[in-house]
């Protein structure tokens, strides 16, 4: 006999595979789309964020990014929404009796998250069209740094507010304090929609890791795959299928997008899954351990950051370029090592993260 335990542990797998093989099959319709339409960058990014000549990026990718498509992170939106509401749909059947069990689009925990990737990766895609066919100074860089903020502000502070309003959500989570093994929940109230705003910003920032051929197609099936434990473990089990299936679609996104990319990930997937992420670390609880388990995105973001105060105070750089991933190519380490080695620091990070969380 199956008991319900060994039954979410199949749902999730199998749902994961599914997802994976479906996005396996369409993805070539959709790389010859956007190669139709042409949707690629005309050139190489020339500017630093500081409007500096990024001189070292251009010369690394002044061939690589031509004729390459963007908006790769269609794939990853489009086919979670398919699995998950066709199961849905699939539920409303009286036989066989397992369809009504392998639905896991649910109010308490799916809707939000799913809400939050749809919604992300829409405004991401339009600022991929502007980034494709803007016109003015929308041309190569899309939306303009403070517009693609104060989005990110808003998606934040509409979830904050629901977290906090309509959820009931006040407290936060400690790990390994006072109580050990069980850990502390520190009441934070109003501050919570804050708290909330910041993550979904930090987490936003950390796109930056889309810098390299199936680079950050590896960390984020580290995280949400760290996410999906943590959400089995704590009887989230619709959660955890839902972070199983994105992770599913990130394998066969990487299919693709391993050197040489057929596409990139572009803002449409960016901006949903580091939106995406943010939220499924609220709602299992994990803000704090966060950082660890997206430890490769703290690096990135850090050596901007340090690099940016280094030439502000010291006159000089830090690393060749930045995003660090960057500074390894410019040393001479071929892209596909960098990458891979980054995988390696990312499933490690996630691990202890995991690890650290499960304590709690």
């Amino acid at each position: 006999m199956i008991t319900l335990f060994t039954f979410n542990i199949i749902r999730l797998l199998i749902l994961s595979a599914l997802t994976a093989v479906i996005s396996l099959l369409w993805a070539p319709f959709l790389i010859k789309i956007l190669n139709k339409i042409k949707f690629w960058k005309k050139e190489a990014r020339r500017k630093t964020i500081t409007n500096e000549e990024a001189t070292v990026f251009y010369s690394l990718h002044k061939d690589k990014e031509v004729g390459v498509p963007r908006g790769g992170g269609v794939l990853v939106w489009v086919s979670a929404s398919i699995i998950i509401f066709l199961f849905f749909a699939l539920s409303n059947l009286s036989y066989p009796w397992w369809l009504k069990k392998i639905n896991f689009l649910s109010r308490g925990e799916t809707w939000l998250p799913l809400f939050t990737l749809i919604a992300g990766s829409i405004v991401g895609l339009v600022d991929d069209a502007f980034t494709v066919y803007g016109k003015g100074k929308y041309v190569g860089g899309g939306m303009s740094i403070t517009r693609r903020l104060i989005i990110v502000i808003l998606i934040g502070l509409v979830g904050g507010w629901w977290f906090y309003s309509k959820l009931g959500w006040d407290t936060i989570h400690i790990p390994l304090i006072y109580n050990f093994p069980e850990g502390i929940n520190f009441f934070i109230g109003i501050w919570y929609i804050p708290l909330f705003i910041f993550v979904m910003v930090a987490s936003w920032a950390g796109g930056v890791i889309d810098g390299l051929d199936g680079l950050s197609g590896g960390i984020f099936a580290s995280i949400f795959g760290a996410f999906s434990i943590i959400a089995f473990a704590q009887g989230k089990t619709d959660l955890a299928t839902f972070c199983a299936i994105i992770g599913g679609t990130l394998f066969a996104f990487l299919w693709f997008n391993i050197p040489p990319a057929k596409f990139y990930m572009g803002e449409t997937g960016m901006l949903g899954l580091t939106s995406t992420m943010a939220v499924v670390s609220f709602l299992t609880d994990s803000v704090l351990v966060l950082p660890i388990i997206a430890g490769v995105m703290v690096i990135e973001v850090s050596s901007i950051i340090l690099q940016l105060l280094s030439k502000k105070f010291r006159g000089k750089k830090i690393w060749l370029s930045t995003p660090i991933h960057h500074h390894f190519e410019a040393m001479g380490w071929p892209a596909y090592k960098v990458t891979m080695r980054f995988w390696i620091i990312g499933f490690v990070f996630a691990i202890l993260g995991v690890a650290i969380r499960l304590l709690g």
